[in-house]
């Protein structure tokens, strides 16, 4: 869909870095209520997404999923779900397509998960 006045511009992708792409409507309604509510760890959380998604460097914040969360299919393709932690409650969960250096956020929100109760 063409951008509209007033929307907001997403920076492209840094040479060598990863396009960032909602999977669902669903998780971009989520991204947009994580921007609103902490702009700063939004940013924070936009940034390691597109340069660096599948890191194990900070595991307080960045991880795998574990169990039935862990595999997500997407496009016909099963990938390794992650997930980031934005707050102590706000998560986004994504997969990393290699191929095409892209990110597919599957879901995004302010509270916490219910599939992980």
């Amino acid at each position: 869909m063409p951008a509209k006045r007033g929307a907001h511009m997403t920076p492209p992708p840094r040479p060598g870095g990863y396009a960032v792409r909602f999977g669902t409507t669903a998780a971009a309604k989520g991204w947009e209520e994580l921007c609103r509510t902490a702009a700063s760890n939004a940013w924070d959380a936009w940034v390691v997404l597109s340069e660096h998604p599948a890191s194990t460097v900070n595991p307080n914040r960045q991880h795998l999923l574990k169990g039935d969360l862990r595999d997500h299919t997407h496009d016909g393709v099963v990938f390794d779900q992650w997930q980031y932690e934005v707050t102590s409650a706000g998560r986004i969960w994504y997969v990393v397509d290699e191929e095409l250096k892209t990110v597919w956020v599957t879901w995004a929100g302010t509270g916490h998960p219910k599939l992980t109760d």
